[in-house]
């Protein structure tokens, strides 16, 4: 199977792959690539687990909890999508703390104690978008 995957560190384009099939065990279909907006987030239930799933403006697709660390809130995929010095990044809503999409570390934690954010492993299969969970999400 051809398939194009985003780890949290690689930071690979995303991109439509071959005629494969969807990825197996553990994987979870979540959308189509053309449903995410470039610069935007996007929430997604998987289970009883909220995901924020982002496609920044070249094409890399990154999933991270949805619930934003400093507040309890469920409202990353409401952030603002940017890039930090080559590092793509989304601000929370709440209290405008910045995390790096790729790894979760909190880049600006506007005074308080560092905190991270889940980050999960995204992969793109004929223009499908999966995420495999992990981690528990508390």
């Amino acid at each position: 199977m051809t398939l194009m995957e985003t780890t949290p560190d690689a930071g690979t384009p995303a991109a439509t792959t071959g005629s494969a099939s969807a990825p197996g065990n553990g994987w979870i279909r979540v959308c189509r690539v053309d449903d995410l907006l470039v610069e935007r987030g996007a929430a997604a239930l998987l289970g009883d687990r909220q995901v924020a799933l982002f496609r920044t403006f070249d094409g890399r697709i990154f999933a991270t909890d949805q619930i934003d660390p400093f507040s309890g809130a469920a409202v990353l995929s409401r952030g603002i999508v940017g890039d930090r010095g080559g590092v793509p990044t989304v601000a929370s809503p709440m209290y405008k703390q910045v995390f790096d999409l790729r790894t979760g570390t909190c880049l600006d934690t506007q005074g308080k104690d560092p905190l991270t954010v889940a980050v999960h492993p995204v992969a793109v299969a004929e223009g499908d978008v999966f995420v495999k969970l992990e981690g528990d999400p508390r």
